[in-house]
């Protein structure tokens, strides 16, 4: 396989899905979407998708924004204005404008289709990239290209193979034995399996390479024929098996250097909790500190963090836990915890199992367990959080696992 990828990432258009509401997040997402929320302590989740993006050499990228988007495009602007229009890159925030109807994005297809002059052929885009900017993962969108451009198709979707018996969640693809796509289907009973993989089924990552000029003759066509085209799934892709087009599953290859591939969708805050405390495992399943492939967020303009104070019981600690600049543990303990930018926590508090986000204050001797406390949040002295879960849910967030979550700015009651 002859790789020109230069030519190939000349002529693709990005598109950053990054409109999701992310209710199950709540009260994460009370005043941000999914995308803007904190991850690792230092990133927001969209940063994996764009890191993606660059260290794929993709320089042209817009990002579709939709709900709650105040604080994803203050982000974007200041952590991602890194590239040069006179070179031809950009980043843009694009909003849902109702160029095509009254109505504002209804899925993920029509989010493109009302953006469809974004890609057209003044533009210089023969390939259209589709991403979402909810997901975590490491992928080389350049060997997805070329895998596209050699088989000559109309679309190609990234696909990671998972256990049949855990792929009816998901939506499955079934492939022969070239990978071309014959279906479509969405959590079914008895998945597909991989033909040369049997034990397991191609799950859609929602990962796609259009050619730009067929997705624009399958919009009209739907349009002309008055064929919903709202959702990828469940309209765009049936409807271009349908009619003979050539699609193929792309075998997901993860950048991640790890045995099993890492492809997360963050979708409830349990899930969250636990790929974020996945972390400060000895070798998480996701590698943050990969000098191969940098993962790029905004850099606050902090002091490094510190401890402070030996004398007794009152003793600075952090064991076990991610510590972003500006922290300062000031004679309290933290262990097997994540805390954001500038957070401070004072003598004899003790906190464990948690995730403190930015700007947070933890009181003298307050004592917090497998609690998520969302940015500007301070803790009073002698507060106790996660030790009294049926008195947290009367104030708080709780959820089945027993996390409970404190939101932004968020003034906490008396105890």
């Amino acid at each position: 396989m002859t790789i020109h990828g230069s030519s190939i990432l000349r002529d693709t258009i990005t598109m950053l899905l990054a409109g999701g509401q992310g209710e199950r997040l709540y009260p994460l997402t009370k005043v941000r979407s999914k995308p803007a929320v904190s991850f690792g302590g230092k990133y927001r989740i969209i940063d994996f998708a764009l890191s993606n993006c660059l260290n794929s050499e993709l320089r042209r990228i817009y990002v579709l924004t939709q709900y709650k988007s105040d604080s994803l495009n203050q982000h974007i602007f200041e952590a991602w204005s890194i590239f040069n229009p006179e070179l031809g890159e950009f980043i843009y925030s694009v909003p849902p404008q109702r160029k095509l109807n009254n109505d504002w994005y209804l899925g993920t297809a029509n989010a493109i289709y009302q953006n469809m002059n974004l890609f057209s052929s003044d533009r210089k885009a023969k390939l259209v990239l589709i991403l979402s900017g909810d997901h975590i993962y490491k992928m080389d969108y350049l060997k997805l290209l070329q895998y596209h451009t050699d088989k000559k198709a109309h679309l190609s979707m990234a696909c990671i193979e998972v256990p049949k018996e855990e792929a009816t969640r998901f939506g499955i693809v079934s492939v022969n034995a070239e990978y071309k796509v014959d279906s479509f289907i969405e959590k079914p009973k008895d998945p597909p399996a991989i033909p040369d993989n049997p034990n397991y089924s191609f799950v859609n990552m929602g990962i796609y390479v259009f050619d730009a000029n067929s997705l624009r003759e399958i919009f009209t066509e739907m349009e002309e024929k008055s064929i919903p085209s709202n959702d990828f799934g469940q309209d765009v892709i049936p409807y271009m098996i349908m009619t003979g087009r050539e699609v193929y599953a792309y075998k997901f290859i993860d950048e991640n250097k790890k045995s099993q591939p890492y492809w997360k969708d963050i979708g409830t805050i349990d899930s969250y909790y636990s790929s974020s405390m996945n972390l400060l495992s000895v070798s998480p399943d996701f590698n943050m500190y990969d000098p191969d492939w940098y993962i790029r967020g905004y850099q606050y303009q902090f002091p490094p963090a510190k401890t402070v104070s030996h004398e007794g019981e009152r003793v600075g600690r952090s064991l076990n836990s991610l510590v972003c600049d500006g922290c300062i543990i000031s004679g309290g303990l933290v262990e097997r915890s994540i805390l954001g930018p500038n957070v401070r926590v004072n003598s004899y508090a003790y906190v464990t199992d948690s995730i403190i986000m930015n700007n947070c204050t933890i009181g003298r001797h307050a004592r917090i367990r497998r609690a998520i406390i969302d940015k500007n949040v301070t803790i009073p002295e002698g507060y106790e959080i996660g030790f009294d879960l049926e008195g947290d849910k009367k104030k708080f967030t709780v959820t089945e696992s027993g996390i409970v979550v404190i939101g932004k700015n968020e003034i906490l009651p008396k105890q």
